[in-house]
């Protein structure tokens, strides 16, 4: 197997760091540090510490399995249900001390980082997009009622979803998980 390069395992310590103690809680020398890197190497790759940040994000989306949506041959609401669990899984796994990294920049970068304000819009446009697409096709298998509009489903889904990461962060506790999917396929996508 191929050693990660040096960038990748920069970009790897960066996913860490960032996730466990947000943009502001951790330097440059303590990403590189973690990633076993002098930290002048960090700025051969990197121009800042934001562009960094990005490239955290992108290979964030990329472990949050959203193309699972979309895998497998199970009817598509039980393909979306499946997605929120492996999200509720993973952050349980983390002992609920980091939240959705989606909103950790949110909260702290996006009034003053533009790049990343349009970054994190485009990850929840793209992720709702994506859910909606699974709607529709519960729609046209008769699982879900024609009267829903599944974007505005999708947002909403999404949205409430953030908001319970933030509740489980807080109660360190998977409750606000279970009642998000109750009320979401047994209410209101029922």
């Amino acid at each position: 197997m191929a050693r990660a390069s040096l960038r990748e395992k920069i970009v790897d310590a960066a996913v860490e760091c960032f996730h466990a103690q947000g943009f502001n809680g951790c330097s440059v020398q303590d990403i590189t540090e973690a990633a076993g890197a002098p930290k002048g190497s960090f700025y051969n790759h990197f121009k800042t510490k934001e562009l960094l940040a990005l490239e955290a994000l992108t290979r964030y989306r990329k472990e949050s399995r959203t193309a699972m949506l979309f895998e497998g041959d199970k009817p598509p609401l039980q393909r979306l249900r499946a997605h929120f669990e492996f999200l509720a899984e993973r952050l349980e796994g983390w002992k609920f001390e980091r939240g959705c990294m989606v909103s950790n920049f949110g909260a702290e970068m996006a009034d003053a980082y533009p790049d990343m304000r349009r970054a994190l819009a485009e990850t929840l446009l793209v992720w709702s997009a994506n859910i909606a697409s699974v709607l529709r096709q519960a729609q046209a298998a008769g699982d879900l009622s024609k009267d829903k509009d599944p974007e505005l489903f999708a947002r909403f889904l999404v949205d409430a979803w953030e908001g319970a990461v933030n509740r489980a962060r807080m109660v360190k506790s998977r409750a606000p998980f279970d009642e998000f999917l109750i009320v979401a396929f047994k209410a209101l996508l029922a």
